[in-house]
């Protein structure tokens, strides 16, 4: 005699005394003889799996300027963390590449002195010509003219901050020196007035 045995089921046979249990991950199974005789058996499965596999990476997109002709640096980020990732990138215009195209351009034209100017507004530039001699160019001006006037309108210099705390530090230093030349001037006069010879001197009194 036989039957279907379907999952979560319990089957009874009989021919003689015979019971299958199935179930989840259990069987069970009991014969009976009629000699009096038995026979138990019993399986049991476990099994578990846990399969973790990596996310998507997160790329971060490029930027390639070499083969143009543009002052441009390109800058790009990724992060990726399980569940999460983030990319982004961005071009920082530069300045001093800039002025270099614009001041060879201006002198291929013949105008050395806008060429001069432009490169002027660095300051390491204006500093270098002010410790040279020959002033950068300020509204048409030029040598000591314009000398002149980046004294007059000194907060229009590129290198204000670093020119203010410069010209404090000096300041100071001219002070001192001052101070040391008044004072030796002062001991000078008081020997001079009270006949002291040089040996016998140790200071004002």
């Amino acid at each position: 005699m036989a039957a279907a045995v379907l999952a979560d089921s319990t089957q009874h046979n009989t021919s003689g005394s015979n019971t299958a249990i199935e179930g989840g991950y259990t069987s069970s199974a009991t014969t009976t003889y009629q000699s009096g005789s038995s026979s138990n058996s019993t399986t049991t499965n476990n099994s578990s799996s846990n399969v973790k596999s990596a996310p998507p990476s997160a790329g971060a997109p490029s930027y390639n300027s070499m083969t143009q002709d543009v002052c441009a640096v390109g800058g790009s980020l990724g992060v990726q963390t399980f569940g999460l990732g983030i990319s982004g990138g961005k071009h920082v215009i530069d300045k001093n590449c800039e002025r270099l195209k614009l001041a060879r351009i201006l002198k291929d034209f013949g105008m050395k002195v806008a060429a001069v100017a432009i490169l002027c507004q660095d300051e390491r530039v204006f500093e270098s010509m002010i410790q040279a001699g020959t002033p950068c160019p300020i509204d048409g001006k030029i040598g000591k003219e314009a000398e002149a006037l980046w004294s007059k309108y000194d907060h229009e210099r590129p290198d204000y901050k670093t020119y203010v705390k410069r010209m404090d530090d000096r300041q100071k230093i001219d002070e001192e020196e001052a101070k040391a030349k008044a004072e030796k001037e002062a001991a000078a006069k008081y020997k001079e007035e009270n006949f002291i010879k040089p040996e016998d001197w140790n200071g004002p009194r």
